[in-house]
């Protein structure tokens, strides 16, 4: 085989993740004469890739089961078979396999993409008892502070991971969950503002779950029925914890208004994307806490992508992003004065000065190629 092969690899992400496939591979699938490997959660295989893009759906299992040792088994004999000569990691539990398989093939690079400060997540979220969820923790900072010395680069989908990470040294580029158009995306209308009439749609998108304000949501809907009756909440996206999901369906049985897609299964990013189209507020009403307190969420740029205007949780980095695009408003969602907002939402143009530029993927490209190039460049072919 003449071509250089790299390997995406994620144990939690869907082989059609917006990251895995739609960002990184593709833009990795640019670079002359390689081939590019996906392997993820079993979904199902975009008809659209190109050519020199393959998918290895070798994952299903219960988050909490046997089946994810056996994964990281599956994600070693992948390895041993595609012999690539870089390797992407995007899930801590892939290191130390792909850290076996660098000592057998010395000719590789590994670049860990940091998503999530897993650890850090763990601990102040609320999913896992008490003791569980620091033993996870404890674990998955042992597992990354033990591989750091033989991973070639970190890519950092936040900032914040460079203060909050120990291990990277300098050996890390920030490559930002920033927005990626599935086409050219028409010239939009700006600047933006709320319909008078008719139905007016709100959006709650992305994970589902109460650390996200999925609550907050819907409240947030229900008091703006007393003031404008035409309104309605889509919720959608995926749920991973079952309680959860069984008190919204209750609640969506409940509320009319209040529609549920997904929920027990991913959605493909393109009916997401769909119903940012359609849709006339977004919201993001996060429950503060130290997991995303300093985290952009992608769904921002994607908002900010369709000029959508957005009620997000008050933050300071938020909104700092929103105020200075003219994109919507910060509230307290546990203190909003929905009569007093609805008037300011209802008589604001939002976007006057377009969609801003910053915000799409293009540029994390460049930093990409600047960074992947030059390392499988160091790797002599197989």
């Amino acid at each position: 085989m003449s071509e250089k092969r790299i390997l995406l690899a994620s144990l939690l992400k869907p082989i059609n993740d917006t990251r895995l496939y739609e960002k990184l591979g593709l833009s990795l699938s640019k670079i002359s004469g390689v081939s590019i490997h996906i392997t993820g959660y079993e979904a199902p295989i975009p008809a659209e890739a190109p050519a020199n893009m393959h998918f290895h759906p070798i994952f299903r299992f219960s988050r909490l089961s046997a089946g994810r040792i056996a994964a990281q088994r599956a994600h070693y004999r992948l390895l041993q078979h595609i012999q690539p000569h870089m390797v992407i990691v995007s899930t801590h539990e892939l290191l130390l396999p792909t850290l076996l398989y660098k000592a057998r093939y010395s000719n590789v690079r590994i670049v860990y993409d940091i998503q999530e400060n897993y650890s850090l997540n763990l601990r102040a979220q609320h999913n896992y008892s008490w003791p569980l969820k620091h033993l996870l923790a404890l674990s998955i900072r042992t597992i990354e502070k033990m591989t750091a010395g033989s991973i070639d680069h970190f890519l950092l989908a936040e900032r914040s991971y460079a203060e909050e990470l120990p291990f990277l040294g300098d050996r890390y580029t920030f490559i930002e969950n920033k927005y990626k158009a599935h086409q050219e995306l028409s010239a939009l209308a700006t600047p933006v503002s709320l319909p008078t009439t008719g139905t007016l749609r709100l959006l709650y998108s992305g994970t589902i779950a109460e650390e996200y304000g999925v609550w907050e949501a819907i409240e947030s809907a229900k008091q703006l029925q007393a003031i404008r009756p035409a309104s309605k909440l889509t919720i959608i996206g995926y749920c991973a914890n079952s309680d959860t999901l069984a008190k919204l369906r209750q609640a969506c049985l409940a509320l009319p208004f209040v529609e549920l897609i997904g929920g027990d299964k991913l959605v493909p990013h393109r009916d997401i994307l769909q119903q940012i189209e359609k849709s006339h507020i977004g919201l993001l009403p996060y429950r503060p806490n130290a997991s995303t307190f300093r985290c952009i969420p992608t769904k921002l740029y994607e908002y900010m992508a369709h000029g959508l205007p957005i009620m997000i949780q008050e933050n300071p980095l938020w909104q700092g992003i929103v105020a200075g695009n003219d994109a919507g408003r910060a509230v307290d969602f546990r203190r909003i004065n929905i009569e007093t907002l609805y008037h300011e939402l209802s008589t604001t143009n939002f976007y006057k000065h377009g969609i801003p530029n910053a915000i799409y993927w293009e540029s994390e490209e460049e930093k990409l190629l600047q960074i992947i190039i030059p390392l499988l460049s160091q790797v002599q072919e197989k």
